[in-house]
């Protein structure tokens, strides 16, 4: 009984949120992120009334398949943008900036982090500042969607901006496996190869296998059905299924095969959205079906935020050099290699701003992270903290970098006195019902 009160407590209070801060326009990730903070351990989950908040972090993380499934449907969506027809003008562009913009974050939240471990041992490990600098490199795909989704953004920004997110956690997924093996290997002082190179890579050649092997089965099976419900479950059934199957992990000696489920679920949505001529309709279908699952994503990722990260200083202070960092470094990376592929300079401006969210994927780190003797859970809090930041201003600044870029444009005045014309009609029919009853 508490799972299903707390799930219905969760759910009603991020829409009720969405509605108490419209009228600052708030996007409504931010409004669920919130309502997660408010409903969670350290707001109402201190009356200890379980199910009516979530009383502790165990409460929320009985939940956490929850999140695994919502991000797979993320995945799955950002998977079906890299459609072949579509990428042909973008592709390319999307590739080098993805790639640059990684790189470009991670090496100077590399040198600051480093440069502070030199000035102040005592306040940072050098295998702590290296694994950071990885971490910066994460994106935040599901903040970034939703906020698309919800303005219905379009445009040369966005059309940029969902593959380079895709790639970018790719690309986030190597830079991080060799960047904890070097701060393994410095820990430690031997350096192990395997951790540092094999493991990363066999990850990611075997989630790109598994995605295409799922989506080319699906794109199968859908054939058999004529009904758009039955297909309709059928691609919710896959999703499901490639979550599952990328928890995985199979060991051949030193060598551990593991997959990734953000890979694995962008794979499935590309493969499927390229050989399935139905694809682009169960998309939307799927989308539809997946919007409960999205709210409550974010509230219980707002509700696992641990706030008492924000009294400690030496979190505090180093967490805001790598906060301002990363976003110079995910700004002037996107900024410089957007303009040498040629784009226009409303994406040179603004795709870096869009690119400041950062949470599920960075988290998923830090999980690996917490391995790390002595400096594990001093990685966490920092992610922590900026998490907080990032998930509460981020959803911000990228509806205002595509609004500014014009991919967010008002509602037309035309829709807007339809709509209220529409209103206005209902409430007279009841106010008619009302009269003839009397």
């Amino acid at each position: 009984m508490h799972t299903l009160l707390s799930i219905a407590v969760a759910l009603l209070a991020g829409l009720l949120m969405t509605r108490l801060l419209s009228r600052f326009k708030l996007p409504d990730v931010t409004a669920y992120l919130i309502a997660g903070v408010l409903i969670g351990p350290f707001v109402l989950g201190r009356l200890g009334v379980d199910g009516l908040g979530f009383i502790c972090t165990e409460s929320v993380d009985r939940l956490s398949y929850f999140s695994d499934m919502a991000l797979g449907f993320i995945a799955f969506s950002i998977g079906s943008e890299f459609n072949l027809a579509a990428l042909k003008h973008t592709g390319r562009q999307a590739a080098v900036i993805g790639v640059a913009q990684a790189l470009v974050t991670t090496l100077l939240v590399d040198l600051a982090l480093v440069g502070i471990h030199l000035a102040a041992p005592q306040a940072l490990s050098l295998p702590a500042a290296i694994t950071l600098g990885a971490i910066a490199s994460a994106t935040a795909p599901a903040a970034t969607l939703m906020v698309v989704r919800q303005y219905k953004a379009k445009g040369e920004l966005t059309s940029l901006l969902l593959p380079i997110v895709a790639l970018d956690d790719a690309v986030g997924l190597v830079l991080f496996a060799v960047s904890f093996g070097i701060a393994r290997a410095v820990g430690s002082g031997s350096a192990d190869i395997i951790s540092i190179l094999v493991n990363p890579l066999l990850e990611i050649l075997f989630s790109l296998v598994l995605g295409a092997l799922a989506g080319f089965v699906l794109k199968q099976l859908e054939t058999m059905f004529h009904s758009n419900t039955n297909r309709l479950a059928m691609t919710i059934a896959f999703i499901f299924l490639t979550v599952a199957l990328s928890m995985l992990k199979i060991e051949i000696g030193p060598v551990t095969i593991g997959f990734s489920s953000l890979l694995v679920c962008m794979m499935l949505g590309t493969l499927f959205v390229n050989i399935s001529p139905l694809a682009e309709d169960l998309m939307d279908r799927a989308n539809q079906w997946s919007s409960p699952l999205l709210v409550l994503f974010f509230v219980l990722s707002g509700a696992d935020l641990n706030l008492t990260v924000i009294s400690q200083g030496t979190i505090i202070w180093v967490g805001i050099v790598y906060i301002v960092v990363r976003c110079i470094g995910k700004y002037l990376g996107a900024y410089f290699s957007a303009r040498a592929m040629g784009c226009s300079d409303q994406v040179v401006k603004y795709l870096g701003i869009t690119l400041f969210p950062q949470a599920g994927v960075a988290l998923g780190m830090c999980v690996t992270a917490s391995q790390l003797p002595g400096d594990g859970l001093f990685i966490r809090n920092i992610i922590l903290f900026a998490v907080l930041v990032y998930e509460v201003f981020g959803p911000l600044m990228t509806k205002w970098a595509l609004t500014k870029a014009g991919d967010i444009t008002p509602k037309p005045q035309e829709v807007i006195n339809r709509r209220q014309r529409k209103l206005e009609e209902a409430k007279n029919k009841k106010l008619l019902k009302k009269k003839s009853h009397k």
